[in-house]
């Protein structure tokens, strides 16, 4: 079992840093924003560019974070009896939620995705203002980039689950 707590631990670093950088991206939109809204309303301009930055941003922030946040157990639980569990219950509703749940809603996510995504980079899709940031072919790559990240940090946690399965909680 050691070498899949291994392999798990590097996933877990993987989705660390990954959060770690794209963390950053929440300070620039408050920047942004705030330049936005000083342009708007001292000096009457608007910055189209500056807006889809901002737009960019935010989803980047989501979808690049969210494998992170999963590590962290930091997502919404709506689980009444998840508390009440043994440490071997837990590890075995964690299992079996990502087994049957999150990675297969990520491949799912991925199948579907990977059309629209091929079809913006066989454009060079950018953005409908004449003004506005030419890379919304990256933006939407991050359709295929999100659930690559969450099904790799979803098998870290089963494979601490299952850990926790085997050796029933004991370090």
């Amino acid at each position: 079992m050691p070498s899949l707590l291994f392999l798990a631990h590097h996933l877990d670093r993987l989705s660390a840093r990954t959060g770690r950088y794209v963390y950053w991206l929440a300070l620039f939109m408050v920047l942004a924003q705030f330049a936005l809204v000083i342009a708007r309303y001292v000096y009457g301009i608007g910055l189209i560019a500056v807006q889809e930055s901002v737009i960019y941003s935010f989803a980047a922030l989501f979808m690049l974070g969210a494998a992170d946040t999963l590590r962290r157990d930091g997502h919404v639980r709506i689980d009444i009896l998840y508390d009440r569990l043994t440490e071997r219950g837990r590890a075995a509703v964690d299992l079996l939620g990502t087994l049957f749940l999150l990675i297969p809603v990520c491949l799912v996510i991925l199948l579907l995705s990977w059309a629209y995504v091929a079809g913006s980079w066989t454009i060079w899709e950018g953005s409908r203002e004449s003004t506005g940031l030419p890379f919304l072919f990256l933006l939407k790559s991050l359709l295929l980039v999100f659930p690559v990240l969450m099904i790799l940090q979803g098998i870290a946690n089963a494979l601490r689950a299952l850990d926790r399965l085997i050796t029933g909680g004991r370090p």
